[in-house]
């Protein structure tokens, strides 16, 4: 077996023992310790789960999806979609204003939906390469005042939770920026503004819906995660995310925070790049062939993984899908390295004198999710055990790792987590929603899955949607392009002075947050 035994333990008790000397935050102020670094404020460039949670406080959406998984309403009040699913409908409030002052109309709303999906501005955030591509978004309309059209080229069974994914923002102040302007000074429609952004450290947002919770929300940048901890310990924050596993106790023995834990819905995987340049590195051609990336599957130790370094018990994924609405069908791959191996040598890698198949380069950024350094430090292990010479190839996540996966650059081999949802299988699935999709990292064309959606589009009832889903599913266990891992679990340390509840998707909302009675 593997020494994942010996990367289980951080020995972060007595990194717990000091802390920084700040204040306790003041009644009307909420404090949150976040993990990565945001790197923009562009409505339309934004793609990581951090970079969401602040902006969101800062720019409304049409409706939104709670975390039980029910839409509710946000700046609109109302939507109705055309006969042949192609036209949707919004009716707006009235009475909205823009952090600048003006009155928010829908043609602001259409001026935000077109401005993402314009080629010359290059954007590839979650808006434009996830939604929109995935929507097949073409355009968006003023009708009159309070009314927008949102225009599809084909009909989707979840374009309304995808549409209520784009941040609204205010056209006047964003035809007088530069991208460079406004990637910095976001001018949103949402409960809070921004009043400062100190790059790397912290985000100051002031309360402009006099209904929202706190007055000022503070996200502080605090990417180690036994720093972190001490400073929810010390009271100097209020929640943070990320808890490291072997901190759990020393959080609760303290009296002052809990740790919630959660099972999230983000999808951890190994990415296999398939792209035509990614197959002339070293590696990059075995990864190539399904057998080589079946075989592979056995060779890692998920469970063991989930309970030694997470300490969390999960079942394996066998897809892209969340429980309960994967392929109930499909039962995860077992850890066994014998058939890894054996399959490498059918599919003709076998060992070499030095006893290794093949090199491959493995890429990630460390510090974003759950103990990920030993996470890929326990993967590369595993996969060396089988006979791959890996090369792990990590680097910092804002500035470097997160701009190569944007890129679908990253490679050979990659660790990624994809956010997913409870509320619909197709949006799980709609990662790989077409070839050219901006998070189909993988660059995997398999006809068996991309032709499929056309078919799952025309499905007259659930039942006729549900087993082409469950065929395309399928597909991805067998040949995909994804390293099944683990649906992430996600530890949250809550301050005893706040009131608040994670949801399951890691989207950190705080304006129905308070202090605690």
């Amino acid at each position: 077996m593997p020494a994942i035994t010996r990367l289980a333990g951080i020995g972060a008790a007595a990194a717990l023992l000091g802390s920084t000397a700040l204040a306790q935050p003041a009644d009307d102020t909420i404090v949150v310790g976040l993990s990565a670094d945001i790197t923009t404020m562009d409505p339309a460039a934004i793609s990581s789960r951090d970079n969401s949670n602040v902006a969101r406080h800062i720019f409304g959406t049409l409706f939104s999806i709670d975390g039980d998984g029910v839409e509710q309403p946000d700046l609109a009040t109302s939507y109705e979609v055309s006969e042949d699913g192609m036209t949707y409908t919004y009716t707006l409030q009235e009475g909205l204003t823009c952090h600048d002052g003006e009155a928010l109309t829908a043609e602001d709303v259409a001026y935000s939906f077109n401005r993402a999906a314009d080629p010359e501005n290059g954007f590839t955030g979650n808006t434009p390469g996830f939604v929109f591509s995935s929507i097949d978004f073409q355009d968006a309309e003023a009708v009159d005042e309070l009314t927008v059209d949102i225009n599809l080229g084909s009909p989707n069974p979840i374009a309304f939770g995808l549409i209520d994914e784009v941040f609204i923002h205010c056209m006047d102040s964003y035809e007088a920026m530069t991208l460079d302007e406004a990637s910095a000074n976001p001018i949103g429609s949402g409960p809070y503004e921004m009043a400062e952004w100190t790059r790397g450290s912290e985000i100051v947002l002031n309360r402009v819906d006099p209904e929202a919770g706190f007055e000022t929300i503070v996200w502080r940048i605090i990417p180690e995660a036994s720093t972190r901890s001490a400073e929810l310990i010390a009271g100097n924050v209020d929640i943070i995310t990320n808890v490291a596993p072997d901190q759990m106790e020393a959080i609760n023995s303290r009296g002052n925070a809990m740790v919630e834990p959660i099972q999230g819905t983000r999808r951890m995987y190994v990415g296999f790049n398939l792209s035509d340049e990614m197959a002339q590195e070293p590696g990059g051609e075995a990864i190539q062939d399904p057998m080589v990336r079946r075989a592979l599957q056995y060779a890692v130790d998920v469970p063991t993984i989930c309970a030694q370094l997470l300490q969390f018990e999960c079942e394996r994924m066998t897809g892209l899908v969340n429980p309960p609405n994967a392929n109930q069908s499909l039962e995860p791959y077992p850890y066994d390295p014998e058939m890894a191996e054996q399959m490498l040598d059918e599919a003709g890698w076998p060992r070499g004198e030095d006893g290794t198949r093949f090199p491959i380069r493995f890429q990630a950024g460390p510090g974003r999710y759950l103990n990920d350094a030993s996470v890929i430090q326990a993967i590369a292990q595993y996969l060396g055990d089988v006979g791959l010479d890996v090369e792990l190839d990590t680097m910092e996540w804002a500035s470097v790792y997160i701009p190569l996966i944007r890129e679908r650059n990253a490679g050979p081999l990659y660790f990624i987590g994809s956010g997913g949802a409870l509320w619909s299988p197709l949006y799980d699935m709609a990662d790989l929603s077409a070839v050219d999709a901006g998070t189909n990292y993988t660059h995997w064309d398999d006809p068996r899955w991309f032709d499929r959606w056309d078919d799952i589009n025309a499905a007259e009832t659930e039942e006729e949607r549900r087993v082409i889903i469950d065929e395309m599913l399928q597909v991805f266990y067998d040949d995909g392009p994804w390293l099944h891992l683990y649906f992430q679990p996600d530890f949250y340390g809550v301050s005893n002075r706040v009131d608040w509840q994670p949801r399951a998707d890691e989207k950190v909302y705080l304006w129905n947050a308070t202090l605690a009675e």
